[in-house]
């Protein structure tokens, strides 16, 4: 049984930070895209970042751009997610999500987490 477990979610204040965690079992995502989405109340999920197989290419929503981090280790089969300077409307919840794929601008994805919240305060 495939799992993706988040954690690190939280309450930060406008300006923090928080790291959060995914770890994966039931097989191993080393050779697959990994990343993160992120759903607001009344909101769609959207994709915030992704990590390809070997770490090197990365790619960042652009609301979160310079912000975020996004980094695998695949010894531990994980993927992090360092988010800087939060703000406001990062507030949302974050799901963990591989492989994921993308064609004519969609993305596709095999597994979800179950999410973990984060709430930035003003």
């Amino acid at each position: 049984q495939v799992q993706l477990v988040e954690s690190g979610g939280g309450l930060v204040q406008v300006g923090g930070s928080l790291r959060l965690s995914c770890a994966a079992s039931g097989r191993t995502f080393s050779s697959s895209v990994m990343g993160w989405f992120r759903q607001a109340p009344g909101k769609e999920r959207e994709f915030v970042a992704s990590i390809s197989w070997s770490g090197y290419t990365t790619r960042y929503a652009d609301s979160v751009q310079g912000r975020f981090t996004i980094s695998k280790d695949n010894s531990k089969n994980t993927v992090y997610l360092q988010m800087n300077s939060l703000k406001p409307e990062d507030t949302a919840v974050y799901y963990c999500a591989g492989p994921i794929g993308r064609t004519s601008g969609s993305y596709y994805v095999d597994y979800w987490g179950q999410g973990t919240q984060v709430t930035v305060s003003s």
